[in-house]
């Protein structure tokens, strides 16, 4: 996976200009202070979901999921069918399971590996597959 790498980078960079600007202050100066009030936060549009990338992130839930009647062994839940399912639905269970308010071990696990971009193209295939 490149995110991790492209973050840590990212702050790497971030950290060298710092220290940068610092070094290029003349003796007995400090540095300017930012006094512009920060910019409401505004939230970013939800990404759009791509199906075919989905397709290859649902491998290890077919595991489960995709076995009609299937029971996990402990603790014993039963198993939804999430092909057809609402795309809104699929994202705002796996957003809960990322966040730890809709409780389930193995779904929090996996759910927490997932960015925003790919809960998104997860809803989008299994949305797309017949009930």
């Amino acid at each position: 996976m490149t995110r991790p790498l492209t973050i840590a980078a990212c702050l790497a960079l971030a950290s060298l200009s710092s220290a940068a600007l610092a070094q290029e202050q003349p003796a007995g100066e400090s540095a300017p202070t930012e006094t512009a009030a920060p910019q409401a936060a505004t939230a970013a549009p939800a990404p759009t979901g791509n199906a075919d990338e989905g397709r290859m992130l649902t491998y290890t839930c077919i595991g489960c999921h995709g076995i009609e009647g299937y029971r996990n062994i402990y603790p014993h839940y039963h198993v939804p069918m999430i092909g057809g399912q609402s795309a809104v639905y699929l994202t705002n269970a796996l957003q809960e399971y990322r966040k730890g308010t809709r409780k389930h071990p193995t779904m929090q696990a996996q759910a927490q590996s997932f960015s925003d971009q790919d809960i998104a193209d997860i809803a989008a295939f299994l949305s797309g597959l017949q009930k």
